[in-house]
């Protein structure tokens, strides 16, 4: 179960206020006492009400004495740096509240006009609005149209940085294309394609020289030349590794 706001007035009933500050009082010098445990720092509390004839001291006279002689020795700028007494506490909760009622105010403000504008994207006409509606809706369509340059600009400079690194993974890709041509090359710079028009070439050759020692020279030279063919039909007299 919640506890009950208290309302922070004077009570008029004697009895009811006599039982707060009974309960009040207690509560409060407990709260100094564990804050001094707690922090480790020296502190008082000096209370004085129409119900007692002394006034209630914590933790006693002697070390409230202590704590007030270091307050006094203090420079007077800094003793009232930090000094509020009831009329600056309440003057502060009365700035807080003020500027939360602002902070609301100008969010509903926000919501009307937005919801202003809706109306009018509907078809709602703007003959009767009065001027200070008029001025917050150009404000708000201003706005939202910054917003919206904005993000579409992001959006250019995304796809701009996203081809960018597509091209730069493209050249990657096509430089170990070529560093990897060019060490299979090393390794092997005969293919396989090439090794067997050598060796179609060799046969030729031989069997070109049997018959030119019983038909005739010339004969070895047309088949040498015929057996380097580069798979066209057509006879080179080159290898095509090297002169393509």
């Amino acid at each position: 179960m919640t506890r009950k706001k208290v309302k922070l007035a004077y009570i008029a009933n004697d009895s009811a206020r006599k039982a707060t500050y009974k309960k009040r009082k207690k509560g409060l010098i407990k709260k100094v006492s564990e804050l001094s445990t707690l922090c480790g720092i020296e502190a008082c509390a000096i209370i004085y009400s129409p119900y007692d004839a002394q006034p209630e001291v914590w933790p006693d006279a002697r070390g409230a004495h202590h704590v007030l002689a270091q307050f006094k020795r203090m420079p007077e700028m800094e003793q009232c740096k930090k000094m509020m007494n009831q009329e600056g506490f309440i003057r502060g909760r009365i700035s807080k509240a003020a500027d939360q009622l602002k902070k609301v105010q100008k969010e509903n403000r926000e919501k009307e006009i937005t919801h202003l504008m809706f109306q009018c994207l509907t078809g709602k006409a703007l003959q009767g609005l009065p001027l200070p509606d008029l001025n917050d809706l150009g404000w708000l369509i201003d706005q939202n149209l910054k917003e919206i340059c904005k993000r579409i600009d992001g959006l250019k400079k995304t796809a701009a940085d996203a081809a960018v690194v597509e091209a730069a993974v493209g050249n990657v890709a096509a430089a170990q294309r070529r560093e990897n041509w060019f060490g299979d090359w090393i390794a092997n710079p005969v293919g396989d394609t090439d090794r067997q028009q050598i060796g179609n070439c060799s046969f030729g050759a031989a069997a070109g020289g049997g018959s030119g020692s019983s038909g005739g020279g010339g004969g070895a030279d047309e088949m040498l030349m015929a057996g380097f063919n580069d798979g066209n039909g057509h006879g080179s007299m080159w290898s095509s590794v090297f002169f393509p």
